[in-house]
């Protein structure tokens, strides 16, 4: 190994991307730097890593997880695929299109043993703070090992974050919240649908959550599903006792009060209203501060941080592409750091570039634009390094054709299948229907599927 030590924080699908990364260089005969990945839970796989806990850990640390059970991808396989390591490698056959968290974390799990990076990672270590040494050109990181409550610092000379921003959860009030005589929570608190089993429940929020929080409150039993917009409604077809109302005005009791004046008596309201991008180890000058959105700000090619390209940022985009975008960021990452990419020294060309991919994505004017934007970028990421090729146009067509579903029926969209890019093979179709399934295990939902039509 080289001198350089590499620090990664986080492992989830982006960290352990970055560490995959690595490994793949290593196994071709690199030499690469140390790599030490701080991960603040016990286990790997960050947000498919569910745990039944919300507010604190069991060290007082605010729980990362905002997994529930029950849920299942919300969009095609085929469009987040490993390039290097498929669904049919890792199953030994061909899987359906939607699966649940537990085939999903299974198989995130897969690549990475296979890989045998866990030797990297220091599990239940909380990063505490990074600093920068300017002269010296060395990263500081602070971490707590939480089992032994003991603080300590190591040195680096790059450092990548890969903590994700789906954790800290945005937090709105509306009148009357204080006297509501029922259940109040965030999304990220969300763990079990059949908690409001015969409930009236209200959700603010048109994101993706809300979405999916509804659709398995409604499959499990819930008595009703009102769902509060800001701008416009979501406007699928929704079942009968589901209906979309114009934002919450306020609460008077279990009385919910509309800005269209209607009114509803609810149980429970779920606040479907989005997380905030936080990295409270970082002090400004290394901290990245965006929306959510497909065009970062600061980060040279949606990757290196701009004010110090020492730095990068793995998986900090709004996402039509998941998986397989880390990987494409990940293997850059590593390309510059063994400077087989050179990043401009020129901060204007670094600013500029991030004004063009904002520019690019405001011309958007749709989903379709998006996820094309998207992809494009991608691509871009891997023409620049060894990261396998893979059909991602083909992946553009599976997020169309998932659209295109979804119009068709909210709640029968998961019952479809789609051809692999990555081994041209037609996914099976799940042996039952979204809406009947109702066991989410990986023993259930591997069982014998009904062949796809082609």
């Amino acid at each position: 190994m080289s001198a350089k030590r590499v620090a990664v924080i986080g492992a989830g699908p982006s960290g352990l991307a970055q560490l995959r990364a690595f490994q793949s260089a290593a196994a071709k005969g690199a030499e690469i730097p140390e790599i030490v990945c701080f991960e603040k839970q016990a286990n790997w796989g960050g947000l498919w890593n569910y745990t039944w806990r919300t507010g604190l850990d069991q060290y007082g640390e605010p729980v990362h997880g905002s997994m529930y059970r029950y849920l299942w991808s919300n969009g095609p396989k085929e469009g987040l695929e490993f390039a290097d390591y498929s669904f049919e490698e890792h199953f030994g056959r061909q899987i359906a299109s939607y699966p649940p968290r537990a085939v999903l974390f299974d198989y995130i799990e897969g690549r990475v043993n296979k890989a045998g990076v866990r030797k990297w990672i220091r599990f239940e270590t909380a990063v505490r703070l990074v600093t920068w040494d300017a002269e010296r050109r060395k990263f500081t990181v602070t971490v707590q090992d939480l089992p032994k409550d003991h603080c300590y610092s190591e040195e680096f000379d790059h450092v990548i974050v890969a903590s994700g921003h789906f954790s800290t959860p945005n937090v709105p009030e509306f009148p009357g919240f204080s006297g509501f005589n029922g259940r109040i929570l965030h999304a990220h608190d969300f763990r079990d649908a059949r908690e409001f089993v015969g409930k009236d429940v209200l959700l603010i929020g048109t994101s993706y959550s809300a979405e999916d929080i509804g659709s398995q409150c409604w499959k499990y039993g819930a008595k009703s599903i009102t769902n509060s917009y800001r701008t416009a409604p979501m406007g699928f077809k929704w079942p009968d006792n589901w209906e979309e109302k114009p934002l919450l005005q306020k609460v008077d009791g279990n009385t919910a009060t509309f800005k269209d004046g209607s009114t509803k008596k609810i149980d429970a309201i779920i606040l479907c209203t989005g997380y905030k991008h936080h990295f409270p180890f970082l002090p400004d000058d290394l901290r990245l501060k965006t929306a959510n959105r497909l065009a970062t700000a600061d980060l040279y090619k949606g990757v290196a941080y701009v004010h110090n390209p020492a730095l990068f940022y793995i998986g900090m985009q709004d996402q039509w592409f998941t998986f397989n975008m880390f990987d494409a960021q990940a293997w850059w990452a590593r390309d510059v750091i063994l400077g087989r990419i050179q990043v401009p020294e020129d901060k204007k060309v670094l600013l500029a570039d991030v004004e063009d991919r904002v520019a690019r994505e405001d011309a958007g004017e749709d989903d379709h634009d998006a996820i094309e934007y998207q992809g494009s970028y991608v691509k871009e990421l891997i023409a620049e390094t060894d990261y396998p090729s893979f059909d991602v146009d083909g992946a553009n067509e599976a997020f169309f054709e998932w659209k295109k579903h979804k119009k068709q029926g909210i709640m029968e969209f998961r019952n479809h299948a789609y051809k692999s890019v990555i081994t041209g093979t037609m996914a099976p179709l799940h042996h039952t229907p979204w809406k009947d399934a109702l066991d989410d295990s990986m023993e259930s939902y591997l069982r014998v599927t009904v062949a796809a039509a082609e």
